[in-house]
């Protein structure tokens, strides 16, 4: 069982940033994916960024050059840091987990390749 906790989201106006934060318990896997999704009202949950325990983030093409993905492993935690903030950037912000060495590339940001969730945090960006 792992728990994931989220932080960081907020209110901020367009083209402000925001960091969000993603600390798993209990770490006993050496291989494992991580990954942000978010949920507006009414739309499907969409995966934001993705990273495994070796290799470089996936990002969804919304978002690739505004968030960048990163993971301390001292301090086992994963950051989304989110610049340039557009009002379509709205949603609750999920951390996801997955016990695995690998995920075909093109399904690294699918909801079904992951089976541990935080509770989510909420990013509202205003116009």
């Amino acid at each position: 069982q792992v728990e994931l906790v989220e932080s960081g989201g907020g209110s901020v106006q367009a083209g402000g940033s925001l960091r969000l934060s993603c600390a798993p318990s209990p770490i006993t896997y050496r291989t494992y994916y991580m990954a942000w999704f978010r949920q507006a009202p009414g739309k499907e949950r969409e995966g934001v960024a993705a990273l495994g325990y070796q290799g470089s983030p996936a990002y969804a093409g919304s978002v690739k050059g505004r968030f960048t993905s990163s993971k301390d492993n001292a301090k086992n935690t994963l950051y989304l840091q989110m610049n340039n903030l557009k009002p379509e950037d709205t949603a609750m912000y999920y951390c996801a987990h997955v016990a695995t060495g690998w995920i075909p590339p093109g399904r690294i940001l699918a909801t079904s390749q992951y089976n541990y969730w935080g509770q989510g945090t909420q990013v509202t960006v205003s116009s």
